[in-house]
């Protein structure tokens, strides 16, 4: 996780003085003739890089997380149906040390909350029913793992953005109070320079936002098949009790 964090740290800077060597050429580059790409390089200038770094900032580090939690989630994901069979089928054959050791063959949670309950076999139903029930807490730990700074960011970048937009206005009002007149020209730059704060911490969160919705339901899905597996490995050593 923290390589991860680097590594887009690091390619952050480069992207943010990449941006700012390019406002040089995009200058020098007739209106009409601009990409939506030079666009944006120019309107994220044109913001400042007080609070649009720190909006940038935000959005790395959020991209960050969600790319890991993703990863993290998918390796996590077991053919919970397959996983089952191949341990009774275990179990009838080779007895729990066979089924354990199909659990130690195969990766994630449910995996390994199979492999807990079937350590405690030997002892009774509800010492395994028990050892299932904590390591499964544990596992919901783990899938969760940092989703919370995520939330964090999504709430961080507008409200960064909207605390530009509020500097700029005031700012944009001392102009108006030193020069004494309501001049538009005197001002209309600074208000544009104020609402960008505004869009790209808006436009940051959205895309979090995203990542963040799919990162939880991917958590309720695996959840859901923790619990369903948890049953099933009961109803099966039960049976196997028997």
């Amino acid at each position: 996780m923290k390589k991860t964090f680097s590594t887009l740290a690091i390619t952050g800077a480069m992207l943010f003085t990449g941006v700012a060597n390019a406002a040089v050429a995009i200058q020098e580059t007739p209106a009409g003739d601009k990409s939506f790409h030079q666009e944006l390089k120019q309107r994220f200038i044109e913001g400042g890089p007080g609070f649009m770094g720190i909006v940038l900032i935000c959005l790395i580090l959020g991209l960050a997380i969600a790319i890991e939690r993703i990863i993290y989630l998918n390796l996590s994901t077991t053919n919970t149906k397959k996983l089952q069979k191949n341990v009774e089928d275990a179990l009838a054959s080779g007895g729990v040390d066979a089924a354990k050791e199909v659990c130690r063959n195969t990766k994630g949670p449910i995996a390994s909350i199979y492999y807990q309950g079937l350590d405690r076999a030997d002892e009774s139903i509800d010492a395994a029913e028990k050892a299932v029930v904590a390591y499964g807490g544990v596992q919901m730990g783990q899938l969760e793992k940092n989703v919370s700074w995520l939330s964090l960011f999504i709430a961080l970048a507008p409200m960064l953005g909207f605390m530009g937009t509020v500097i700029g206005m005031i700012q944009a009002f001392d102009k108006i109070e030193e020069a004494g007149d309501m001049d538009p020209a005197l001002v209309a730059g600074g208000i544009k320079v104020a609402l960008l704060t505004t869009v790209f911490g808006l436009v940051v969160a959205i895309i979090l936002q995203i990542f963040y919705n799919y990162i939880v339901s991917k958590i309720d899905s695996i959840v859901n098949d923790m619990e369903d597996a948890s049953i099933s490995l009961i109803d099966l050593l039960v049976a196997n009790k028997k």
